[in-house]
């Protein structure tokens, strides 16, 4: 199959890959601070929720070295999460 150029990229070892999209929605990312003082916790620790039509799926993504994050599906997942949104002042959802 003929794929367009825009779609076409290079792994490290040379070879030619196709970007495929698997699924299309929405997301939320989201860090931790400490109430008291509303610095950041956990070195920049980050979260995103991804949500599709097929669900939901979380990853936490750990700072590395330089740019770089390690992402961790969580071991349990907490339903109906909130959270605190500045600009709004107030709680929200995923929506």
């Amino acid at each position: 199959m003929d794929y367009p150029e825009s779609v076409l990229t290079r792994n490290k070892k040379g070879e030619t890959e196709v970007r495929r999209l698997l699924e299309k929605g929405v997301f939320v990312k989201y860090d931790y601070i400490y109430p008291g003082t509303g610095k950041r916790a956990e070195k920049g620790k980050l979260s995103i929720i991804l949500k599709t039509p097929g669900g939901e799926e979380h990853y936490f993504l750990i700072p590395l070295k330089g740019e770089r994050f390690l992402a961790i599906k969580p071991k349990e997942e907490k339903p109906n999460k909130k959270f605190w949104d500045p600009g709004k002042g107030k709680a929200v959802g995923i929506e």
